[in-house]
């Protein structure tokens, strides 16, 4: 399986030990619809796919010592290049490419990164490690190919696994792309803002219900919200806004 350079906005790329794990979340809703609509490619690449011993094993002690499990170089190796298309001179396809490790030392993933990645990159690979982690020379082989890497984190915390980070990635990118949410406008950070209280009707919601022996207390909306004064409406989205 290698790159496919044709029209899909971005191509995500997710190296795994487990990939039915991304079946449900990827199969529903605007990431569904997305890929559907050719807004995004999603490949699950299995690592055991390229294990050469019939036990299909992936990891292996670490020199030097100490607990846990570390991922081989070679079946890793293997896979990062049947995606990368060792074959591809163009240098400018390189430099839309973006390999991701997910790693709890890695830089802080946040929006403006998303943003990023939605218009500067084609396609996208990461690498989802478990146990404890990946043989540190996959670092140097995918920098020798001319590609770039970067370490990555989701949050200050540790995971058993990068699957659900590379799920975050994905959905948090595939946002900004055209297309994706059907109008530009749905983006919440756009729209009001993130953080911005929202409300529906009733204007006035009473819970416990009455006629159920208690005193129900009153829930109501801001009456600013009620106003139609859009100037007021605006300056209290704005105070309540979270940049």
């Amino acid at each position: 399986m290698v790159l496919d350079y044709n029209t899909i906005m971005i191509n995500f790329n997710i190296i795994t030990i487990f990939p039915k794990i991304f079946n449900s979340y990827f199969n529903e809703s605007i990431i569904k619809r997305a890929r559907r609509n050719k807004k995004i490619k999603i490949n699950i690449i299995n690592l055991r796919d390229f294990t050469t011993d019939k036990h299909k094993t992936v990891d292996e002690k670490p020199y030097g010592g100490g607990p846990g499990m570390v991922f081989k170089i070679e079946p890793m190796a293997r896979a990062i290049g049947s995606i990368l298309n060792l074959k591809s001179k163009n240098s400018n396809l390189k430099n839309k490419v973006k390999v991701i490790l997910f790693s709890a030392s890695g830089k802080q993933f946040d929006s403006k990164m998303a943003v990023n990645f939605a218009k500067k990159y084609d396609h996208i690979i990461m690498i989802a490690g478990r146990y404890e982690g990946v043989d540190e020379r996959i670092k140097k082989v995918i920098e020798n190919l001319k590609f770039k890497i970067e370490n990555l984190s989701i949050g200050p915390y540790v995971l058993t696994g990068g699957e659900l980070p590379a799920m975050i990635v994905i959905d948090a990118v595939s946002r900004h792309i055209p297309g994706v949410l059907g109008k530009y406008e749905s983006l919440e950070e756009k729209r009001c803002g993130v953080g911005v209280p929202m409300y529906t009707r009733p204007e006035i919601f009473i819970y416990p219900p009455p006629g159920r022996g208690k005193h129900g207390r009153k829930y109501k909306v801001p009456k600013v919200l009620l106003s139609g004064d859009h100037k007021k409406i605006d300056n209290w989205k704005r105070k309540h806004r979270k940049e």
